[in-house]
């Protein structure tokens, strides 16, 4: 029993578990803000452009069943808008990424190309060396 208990802390424990459960509840609570938009804002608008129509009761009884294609055009509507406001998000976080990456990827050029600073003791000593390179070609002459 322990081990099975050791492997479940350790599966939750995990960030992709973790994070799947944060965008589950993210997502949620988006739904409802769009379900929210569509319900109250949206097809209330639409009902009045189309001549007052309220989707929500559009039904038709068939031998007793009440087949309330309303509510499905209503749902049609909201999974439009979520997946045009997905689409639009990841859009600019892809357009974000790729300008991050980017500006990483110049600023890794940069300090490549860009030779480091020497230091005053490094200066001195190449003039030094330098000198005593001089001095010894004068010598052999």
């Amino acid at each position: 029993m322990k081990k099975f208990l050791g492997e479940f802390k350790e599966f939750i424990s995990k960030g992709n578990v973790v994070d799947l459960a944060v965008g589950v509840i993210i997502g949620s609570a988006f739904s409802k803000i769009v379900s929210s938009l569509v319900d109250n804002i949206l097809m209330p608008l639409i009902g009045v452009i189309l001549g007052g129509v309220d989707f929500s009761g559009l039904s038709i009884t068939f031998q007793g069943a009440s087949i309330k294609y309303g509510l499905f055009i209503q749902n049609i509507v909201d999974f439009l808008i979520v997946a045009f406001c997905l689409f639009t998000v990841i859009k600019v976080m892809n357009s974000l990424d790729k300008k991050m990456k980017s500006k990483i990827q110049k600023e890794k050029e940069e300090e490549k190309n860009t030779e480091p600073k020497k230091s005053n003791e490094e200066i001195l000593l190449e003039e030094i060396r330098d000198l005593l390179k001089e001095k010894k070609t004068k010598k052999k002459d």
